[in-house]
Parts: C-alpha cells; sequence; structure tokens
C-alpha cells in the first residue's frame, strides 16, 4: 500500500508535474528533430522520471513534520530507538532507505559509474546532508541517522544499476534495437498510470 503522505504529494504535485512533464516532452523533440538525433524511448523516459522523482522528493523533504523538531547529532540513536515491528520503523528507517534507492539509480546511470559505487554514495551523501541543514531552517530536525540511512538508499540504487548493466551487456544481442527495453517501459508507464487512475478513484 502506497503510505497517505505520498498520496497526497502525487495529488497536490500533479499540476506542476504535468506542466513540467509537458514543456520538456515539447523541448525534447523539437530538439531531437531539429537536430537529427535519434529518439530512444527508455532513455527519454528514464531522464523525465528523473525530473519528477527530484520533485516529488523535494517536495516531501520540505514538507514541515510537527512529529518532531530535536536535533539529532548522534550516529544510530533514532534507527534504533525504534522496534523493528512498528510503523515507526518502516516509515523512518525503511522509508529514508527507499526513497533514495532511485536517487543512486539515477546518479550512477548518468555517470556511469560501472564499478565506482562510492562516487554514488558521496554525491548522495552530499545531497542528503544538505537536505538536512536545509531542514534545520524550514522548520524541521537535523538527523544523522537519516543521512546514513540516505546513503544505504543510495548504495542500494548503485547496486540496482550495476546489476542491471550487467545484465544488458551480458545479453545485449536481446535488446537489439532497445525493442525490449520499450517495451518494458511501456508496460512501467501503464502500470503507474494505473496505480493514479487508482488513487483519484477512477477506478478500482
Amino acid at each position: 500500500m502506497i503510505p497517505q503522505k505520498a498520496v497526497n504529494i502525487i495529488i497536490d504535485l500533479w499540476p506542476i508535474v504535468t506542466l513540467i512533464s509537458v514543456v520538456l516532452i515539447a523541448l525534447r523533440i523539437t530538439y531531437l528533430v531539429l537536430n537529427h538525433k535519434r529518439f530512444i524511448l527508455y532513455k527519454e523516459l528514464i531522464s523525465l522520471c528523473f525530473i519528477i522523482y527530484i520533485i516529488m522528493l523535494f517536495e516531501l523533504v520540505t514538507t514541515t513534520d510537527f512529529e518532531s523538531f530535536s536535533n539529532n547529532y548522534i550516529p544510530f540513536k533514532e534507527i534504533f530507538r525504534y522496534s523493528f515491528t512498528s510503523k515507526l520503523f518502516y516509515r523512518n528507517v525503511v522509508g529514508n532507505i527507499v526513497l533514495f534507492i532511485p536517487f543512486g539509480y539515477f546518479v550512477s546511470y548518468y555517470c556511469k559509474l560501472n564499478k565506482k559505487g562510492y562516487i554514488a554514495a558521496l554525491i548522495t551523501l552530499i545531497t542528503s546532508l544538505t537536505i538536512e541543514v536545509i531542514q534545520m531552517g524550514i522548520g524541521r530536525s537535523f538527523d544523522v541517522d537519516d543521512i546514513i540511512l540516505n546513503v544505504i538508499g543510495g548504495i542500494l540504487g548503485y547496486l540496482f544499476y550495476y546489476i542491471f548493466e550487467k545484465i544488458f551487456n551480458k545479453y545485449n544481442e536481446k535488446f537489439k534495437n532497445n525493442l525490449l527495453l520499450n517495451i518494458i517501459c511501456i508496460i512501467i508507464i501503464i502500470v503507474l498510470a494505473l496505480i493514479i487512475l487508482n488513487l483519484y478513484g477512477v477506478i478500482i
């Protein structure tokens, strides 16, 4: 089940996400046509997903959290405060890891970090640290454990990228002309569309 906060963010952001998506798609198609560049669906989709992800990440991390205003500078203090079976553990520990898995993947994809996972970890660290400092300035708290968990998520994202690249290189012939990758992307789009329609109650 998708957390209610994530649902609210999707609902709140759909106008700006729609506008930005339409503008970017129009600009990108214009660029490709005018410069006689090849259109590869899965690559264009990854770029668009990255931008949408960043917008939603910004909204999520800058939304004021009224549950806690105390800063934590002691590593693992908050992580071990929760019971492994509690909602707070899944929300604050697992959630902070999962939140940055896409970030680690996108960073690795754009920087082509085939055997340089430490760079993905470093960029995730810089990004997460910046987020925590910003949160102190907007009424939220600084938590070093969030940084640790975000970095773990970034590393997992890198590992997903690394594994996918290994599979892609091994079975390169099966991905000839990017047909299979494009089909996979179309399936992903359809699934995401169905999920969003379900959130709005259009379908059950």
